[in-house]
């Protein structure tokens, strides 16, 4: 009886992709594109555990809450350190969809993205936070083929593509053949540890303490990961960790290059370690098709030109590389009887609800 009152609700419901990541979540609506893409943060009382803000609106808290409220991501790593927090943000999520297509009682089909080193007990967590906010069937997708996927890659032919999917917590490098993974590697450097690189940096060469909403934005605006045509400066605002009063530095790009310099060198050896595992048939489609950069990461600007210059294989960046995991989640919703692409799923057993792949 209650299957068949979910696969009632389900025929008002809507199919949906979701990536579910450590900086930020993007959601795929089926026929629709993508509808959310907000900051993986919820801020809940301290006392009542009730979440009063999810989102955007939770981030703008950060470092400003008074004692009651705290804001959380959720995510750390790519995988779920807060599982309560998981689900109320998923629940929110899936909500707020919904009620902007007036679906009531929602209870979707949902493909999420997940690392491809997360362990089954990982696996588990993500499904059952999504059984319980509301999904009536839950898939999931390895995340580096997922951003194939959405990044347009011939993924189900017999050549090679290659994808260097780079998000908040971690970096994900796959190699992919016949709709399936030949060479997937997965570290837990990204994002997230480019902006603690930076704060470092401030610390240790000005004596400065600058918050991770601050290294952040010197990332997006001068980062970069090889030498610019014009190397350029930007404003650094922290607190003196010897006067103890606020103060502002002229920081350039060159130095901010240089606090990168020691996690670019660790996603670099990643590719060209996944690159010296790839069969050599694979490697000569490569140097045809190149390696595509996704994520967030992705965009830090002269990565792709690094990365060519080091393993001699052309890299680009994919086009919005951001939502390339929630777009390829969303292509598999589209063509869910393409046999070829059901197979890049994990699927969830529905008589399990904490999940369990068949």
């Amino acid at each position: 009886m209650l299957k068949f009152f979910e696969e009632l609700l389900g025929l008002f419901s809507l199919d949906i992709g979701i990536d579910l990541g450590t900086a930020n979540t993007l959601v795929y609506v089926r026929g629709k594109g993508i509808v959310i893409n907000e900051p993986s943060w919820v801020a809940i009382d301290k006392y009542t555990h009730r979440p009063l803000a999810v989102g955007a609106e939770a981030k703008e808290m950060v470092g400003k809450t008074p004692g009651n409220i705290v804001a959380i991501r959720p995510m750390r790593d790519g995988v779920i350190s807060e599982f309560d927090i998981t689900q109320m943000m998923l629940e929110h999520f899936i909500r707020k969809v919904h009620e902007q297509f007036f679906s009531p009682l929602p209870r979707p089909r949902v493909v999420v993205g997940v690392p491809s080193g997360v362990t089954e007990v990982e696996k588990r967590a993500v499904r059952k936070a999504a059984r319980q906010a509301g999904a009536r069937e839950v898939y999931l997708i390895e995340e580096p083929i997922a951003a194939a996927i959405g990044a347009g890659l011939p993924v189900t032919e017999p050549r090679g593509s290659m994808v260097v999917d780079i998000g908040g917590g971690t970096t994900e490098v796959g190699v992919f053949a016949l709709g399936g993974i030949v060479i997937s590697k997965s570290l837990r450097i990204a994002g997230d540890e480019f902006d603690e690189d930076i704060v470092q940096y401030a610390r240790q060469k000005y004596n400065l303490v600058i918050s991770e909403r601050m290294a952040e934005r010197i990332k997006i605006n001068i980062g970069s990961a090889y030498p610019l045509p014009e190397e350029t400066t930007m404003g650094m605002r922290g607190r003196n960790l010897i006067t103890g009063l606020p103060e502002e530095v002229e920081i350039s790009s060159i130095e901010i290059r240089e606090a990168l310099s020691g996690s670019i060198s660790i996603l670099v050896d990643l590719v060209r370690d996944t690159l010296d595992e790839t069969p050599p048939e694979l490697v000569a489609d490569l140097m045809e098709t190149g390696i595509c950069l996704t994520g967030g990461g992705g965009q830090l600007r002269g990565l792709a030109e690094r990365l060519t210059e080091e393993t001699h294989i052309r890299a680009w960046v994919a086009e919005d590389p951001l939502s390339c995991v929630a777009r390829g989640a969303g292509k598999v919703l589209e063509r869910f009887d393409n046999a070829q692409l059901r197979r890049v799923l994990a699927v969830d057993d529905p008589r399990n609800p904490g999940g369990s792949a068949t």
